[in-house]
């Protein structure tokens, strides 16, 4: 099976999750789809880089889609959620690679 960067995960999870939640009219749907993905990136994150990384990822995770609310009144809602899930795979990508 090939292996999906965690960075991927993170950002597809916040994207997926507010398409999902947009086209279904489902909130909670979208964030069972946020929260897998979620958990998903979090094992990879700690399988490449350890807990404390991990920890620290799955925060930035959770700030970004909190965020990401405040930052749609500003900027619109699809612009904010690519604007946090840039952010989150950058973070990710930043911390994981070194161990890599």
């Amino acid at each position: 099976m090939a292996k999906v960067p965690a960075a991927a995960v993170a950002a597809s999870g916040l994207v997926g999750g507010y398409a999902i939640a947009r086209w279904t009219k489902k909130r909670p749907l979208g964030g069972v789809a946020l929260a897998a993905a979620g958990t998903v990136a979090a094992y990879g994150w700690n399988r490449q880089a350890g807990a404390r990384a991990a920890t620290g990822l799955t925060v930035a995770y959770v700030a970004a889609f909190a965020g990401s609310h405040p930052l749609a009144k500003k900027v619109g809602a699809w612009p904010a959620v690519f604007t946090v899930a840039g952010g989150v795979a950058a973070a990710s990508w930043a911390v994981t690679r070194r161990s890599a």
